[in-house]
């Protein structure tokens, strides 16, 4: 999908929308630009996405700053 952001907005399909919402968070990494969707509630989201999750804080923590580096060498 293309876009044209000649007039400073970006327009989604709706599927898009219906789909993921109408909340993005627009993220540059390196050479692309990302869109993220934004829960209405995003407490409750983080909870449903980590409520398998059997790791500590700290292991977390260290599995993130090695995804960082990995993900800043390439």
């Amino acid at each position: 999908m293309e876009v044209d952001a000649t007039d400073g907005r970006i327009y989604l399909p709706k599927e898009l929308r219906e789909k993921y919402g109408d909340q993005f968070r627009l993220v540059e990494r390196g050479e692309q630009l990302v869109l993220l969707p934004v829960s209405e509630d995003p407490l409750a989201a983080l909870r449903e996405e980590f409520a398998d999750v059997d790791k500590s804080v700290e292991e977390l923590r260290q599995d993130a700053r090695s995804s960082a580096i990995d993900d800043a060498g390439e």
